[in-house]
């Protein structure tokens, strides 16, 4: 029996590190890096036009703090189909999950809201 709780002891703190970045947002602004300072005060009104055409300096959230996280470039890729095929004008937000690492988002799911 002890052999049964050491095993599932040191598989639980193996498995922690993989978890430590982990972190989820939900019903956050997602917005453009370009614009990302210049629409800070109120996110939401940042059309999805304009996101889409500064498509290429890369998408980000805006946290409740107002912290900017940046994605990784899987999260871009993401984001830019599910804008392109949404039909939303702007109120642009999300619930995304990623590992967090310093300032950037490695996305792992993304679902525009």
């Amino acid at each position: 029996m002890r052999k049964f709780a050491s095993f599932f002891l040191l598989l639980g703190l193996c498995a922690m590190p993989a978890l430590a970045g982990v972190e989820t947002y939900k019903d956050v602004p997602v917005v453009d890096f370009n614009c990302s300072k210049k629409v800070a005060a109120d996110p939401d009104s940042h059309p999805r036009a304009c996101a889409l055409k500064c498509a290429e300096s890369g998408f980000g959230i805006v946290t409740k703090d107002k912290q900017f996280l940046k994605f990784d470039a899987e999260g871009n890729t993401k984001i830019v189909e599910a804008l392109k095929a949404s039909d939303k004008k702007d109120h642009l937000r999300v619930d995304v999950t990623g590992d967090l690492q310093g300032d950037t988002l490695k996305v792992t799911s993304i679902k525009l809201l």
